[in-house]
Order: C-alpha cells, then sequence, then structure tokens
C-alpha cells in the first residue's frame, strides 16, 4: 500500500476562535477557511496544559503531562524516554523532517526527525544559535532580529524591521517547501512546520499591519465576574496584571497587529498547499493545522496563556484527508472533545501505522469521544485545573479552593460564572467529582479525603519586574550561556512578592 505523505503546521498562541470560518468578525483567513471546507474543523478542540513546553510535549508523544513529565514549563527538562510522533514515522519508513520552533531541550535535540532547521526565537543564552539566526547572518544581518524592540512576552508593536523576506514566518515557510521539494520521492514525507508566531513579539509585515487599517478590531470581552480583581482567585489576578501597562489605544494596536501575524501565516500555509500542488502530490498528502495553545488577547482584561479560559486553552484543528479519504471528509464540522493527544494517533491512523501503546490520546477519525476533557497547569501557587464536558466547563483555582462554572452552550464567551448559582449545584457538584478523580502528586495536598480543599486564600501583588518586559537584545556577538536559573531572566509565570 501506498501510504499517504503528511503535512504538519503548528503556530504559537492562536486560538480557536481566531479563523474566518469559525465566524470571527475581523480576522482574515481565506487559505485556513480552505482548508477546512475541503477537510474537518473540530471545534472543541484543547490544550490540555496551555503553556508552550508541556503543550508540545504532549503533541509530540500522544500523552498527557501526568505521564510526560512537565506541566509547567520546565525549560531544560529533556523529552521522555517515549516513542514521538516523528520517531514513529521513521520506524514505518517515512522520511520526517521539520522546520521551525519545535520547543525542546536540548534544542538540537531531533525528538525522531531526520533533519531539523530549528528556531528557537533568539534563546542563544542556552548555547546554541539557531538555523534562523545563522540565515540572518548569512544574509548580512547577524544578530539584528531584536532590534525592533518589542517584547517576547508583550503586547505592544511595531512593523518588522528587515527586508519582508527576512521575517521568521517567510523563513519557515519556504524552507518547509525547500524540503517538500528535496524529498525522497521512493519514499513518503512527513513534514512539520513549526511557525513561531502569532506569539510576541508583535512585528508584522507592513502590509499586513496595513491590511487591517479599515477592518474594524473586536473588542475585548470582559465577563462580570472579572470586572473587580480583588474578586478573583490568586493567579487570575496575575494574569490579568499583565495587560496594567496597556490603555485602550495600545490594546486596539495589539490585537490588530496580532491578528496581522495570523493573516501573514494563513498566506504561507497557500503557499506550502500550492507547493503541494506544484509537485503533484497535494491529493496524496494529510494536512493537519494546529496551535500549542491559544491567548488571551485581553479577554477578561488578561493576556497570553497558563489559564483555562476559552481563549487561552481553544486551539483551531483543521484536518484536511487525501483525495476521496471518506473517514475525513470535507465541509464538516465535528463538535467532539479532542485536544493535542489526539494529533499522533489520528494521523498514524490516517496512514496505517500501527499507533504506539505508550499514546493516550484518541483517533479524531475513529469513532471513540469523550464525555470529558481533563487540563491542569502549574504546581505551585499559580496552579489550575479545568474539566470540560460536552456543555459545562469548571475551572478551579487551588489558592483560595476558588471554583468557575461556564456553561459554554449558552454563554461561549464565559460571561457569567454560574458556580454560586443553586440551580447548577448539581452539576457543579458532578464536575467537581471528576476533577478529584483526576488529581495525582502534589495535587493531593489539596484535598481532604475525596473533598477539594485547596490552599487559603491570597492577594496577588507584582513583585520588581527585573524582565523588563522580557526583551531580548543584540544577538551578535553570540550572548553567553547563562548559568542563573531559566525563571531568573525570563519569567515565563508572573512573578509575585
Amino acid at each position: 500500500m501506498t501510504r499517504p505523505n503528511v503535512l504538519m503546521i503548528v503556530v504559537d498562541h492562536w486560538s480557536a476562535t481566531l479563523l474566518g470560518c469559525a465566524g470571527h468578525p475581523a480576522i482574515q483567513t481565506p487559505s485556513l477557511d480552505g482548508l477546512a471546507r475541503n477537510g474537518v474543523r473540530f471545534s472543541n478542540c484543547y490544550s490540555e496544559h496551555p503553556v508552550c513546553i508541556p503543550a508540545r510535549r504532549t503533541l509530540m508523544t500522544g500523552t498527557p503531562a501526568k505521564t510526560h513529565g512537565d506541566r509547567r514549563f520546565q525549560a531544560t527538562l529533556e523529552m521522555p524516554d517515549l516513542p514521538t510522533l516523528p520517531q514513529t514515522f521513521r520506524d514505518a519508513g517515512y522520511q520526517a523532517q521539520a522546520v521551525g520552533k519545535i520547543h525542546v531541550f536540548p534544542q538540537r535535540d531531533r525528538i525522531g526527525f531526520d533533519d531539523v532547521l530549528v528556531d528557537d526565537e533568539g534563546r542563544a543564552f542556552y548555547g546554541v544559535t539557531d538555523d534562523y539566526e545563522i540565515f540572518l547572518g548569512d544574509k548580512g544581518h547577524p544578530g539584528r532580529q531584536f532590534d525592533h524592540g518589542m517584547s517576547n512576552n508583550g503586547y505592544a508593536t511595531t512593523t518588522w524591521h528587515l527586508p519582508d523576506e527576512l521575517h521568521a514566518t517567510n523563513w519557515a515557510a519556504y524552507n518547509t517547501a525547500r524540503m517538500i521539494k528535496r524529498r525522497d520521492p521512493t519514499r513518503p514525507g512527513f513534514w512539520y512546520c513549526g511557525f513561531r508566531h502569532p506569539h510576541p513579539p508583535l512585528v508584522p509585515l507592513k502590509r499586513y499591519w496595513d491590511l487591517y487599517r479599515d477592518i474594524e478590531i473586536d473588542r475585548p470581552v470582559i465577563g462580570d465576574w472579572a470586572r473587580d480583581r480583588a474578586d478573583l482567585p490568586f493567579n487570575a489576578q496575575a494574569v490579568q496584571t499583565r495587560g496594567d501597562r496597556y490603555n485602550d489605544q495600545q490594546i486596539e494596536m495589539g490585537r490588530r497587529a496580532f491578528y496581522a501575524l495570523c493573516t501573514h501565516i494563513d498566506h504561507q500555509v497557500a503557499y506550502l498547499v500550492g507547493t503541494l500542488r506544484d509537485e503533484g502530490i497535494l491529493d496524496d498528502t494529510i494536512i493537519l493545522f494546529t496551535s500549542d495553545h491559544g491567548d488571551m488577547l485581553g479577554n477578561h482584561g488578561m493576556w497570553a496563556k497558563q489559564v483555562f479560559y476559552e481563549p487561552s486553552c481553544g486551539i483551531p484543528m483543521i484536518l484536511v484527508g487525501t483525495k476521496n479519504d471518506s473517514r475525513v471528509g470535507f465541509r464538516r464540522v465535528d463538535d467532539r472533545l479532542v485536544c493535542l493527544q489526539d494529533v499522533m494517533p489520528t494521523l498514524l491512523d490516517l496512514c496505517g501505522i500501527d499507533i504506539p501503546a505508550s499514546v493516550e490520546g484518541h483517533s479524531m477519525v475513529g469513532d471513540t469521544t469523550r464525555d470529558q476533557l481533563y487540563g491542569e497547569f502549574g504546581e505551585g501557587p499559580h496552579s489550575s485545573r479545568m474539566i470540560r464536558d460536552k456543555r459545562y466547563k469548571l475551572i478551579w483555582y487551588p489558592v483560595g479552593n476558588h471554583r468557575q462554572l461556564f456553561d459554554l452552550d449558552q454563554d461561549p464567551d464565559e460571561a457569567e460564572d454560574l458556580a454560586g448559582d443553586p440551580v447548577h449545584a448539581q452539576t457543579l457538584q458532578r464536575l467537581t467529582d471528576a476533577l478529584v478523580g483526576q488529581l495525582y502528586g502534589t495535587d493531593e495536598a489539596w484535598l481532604d479525603g475525596t473533598r477539594l480543599v485547596g490552599e487559603p486564600a491570597r492577594t496577588f501583588r507584582p513583585g520588581p519586574d527585573r524582565s523588563l518586559s522580557a526583551t531580548r537584545g543584540d544577538q551578535w556577538p553570540v550572548p553567553p550561556r547563562h548559568t542563573k536559573g531559566f525563571m531568573e531572566f525570563f519569567p515565563e509565570a508572573p512573578s509575585a512578592d
């Protein structure tokens, strides 16, 4: 049997709603909308661990954090001894190649790929000059990618400062296309394209910034429960403080720049599809598009990720099969609960490859459905947990033993917290019992038998921000490797005094 090729496209910080085909009022995604028409869009897809490294470990192993070992963001934690998605494809005779962001340590760990061209977003302080930085040097701009002065974790914006073709999005797409063109024609290919954006820094090409000049940018949604910070649980207070530096104009500009980065990626996806067509292999190639997690983008006053509200943990999942593959179909929207650990078994299933016994996800083209989906982030005071069924979502913050309940059928924007409504007491208890059944390890300290007790409430008070906006600087000569702990110079989680 001739096995199909696979093109897997993974972006960073892209929420499920940020698609024209999902009904978004402003964002322009014609290419992705076209893919959705030619395949299936999963409308209830989640990042079980909505922060970069844990999510990507789940994506590449088909396992949750309980198995792969990271629910926090451990930047120097090596990959677990588990079969990976690319290695499983290679073992089945595929050529497996990657371009862009895979976010592993050591940075040159290929995690089963034959070869990787790495874009590690300027993390030379770990000891590696990545391939994108080498490319900039070869083009006469060594170390110049951060001259724009925008933060890697902030939402101030400007336009890209180097020639358009040097933008990281163009680099990833061009090299993925070249990789496809240089394939071994006697073997099927598994190709991974990891775009680093729309993750900040928000530095779109000027033509994409201009594209949104006459498009009205939607305002963030603020739930009634989110308006008084003093009433929020500790971690939600912390995530809200990320936006304290931005006024209304800057918030609109940040969202506009974010959408511009998305549309730039969308157009490069079309370029990759065009490459497959020109090579005569489009009909024989499976395409999957997803993200490691989303971005709050000011909704409920919050920014970035690490929380279980829809903009942070809800992610796009678009799957296009080979020509006439009835298992995938076309013009379909599938509302079953799916997640990142389902990607590996889905692609292997479609290619007729045995799924390793270690994989805990389910094929999205099979008959298996979930009644519930569990998510977890963190192990300290910034922790949160989620349980989602087909209609309701429960979010639990251990600090303050704070529960929130949302009816996503009636309230997809999560504007109304129903946890205190007696009408929903039975639903709240049912989901609480389900969540308790998922807790393990250090979480058990938050239990009294089978009862959630958490720990005393705290008020978040920001400490000094020694990251000074997490802006990276001159990358040439290569910065020295840091000996300090990761969180001391690049905090992914909010700090507190």
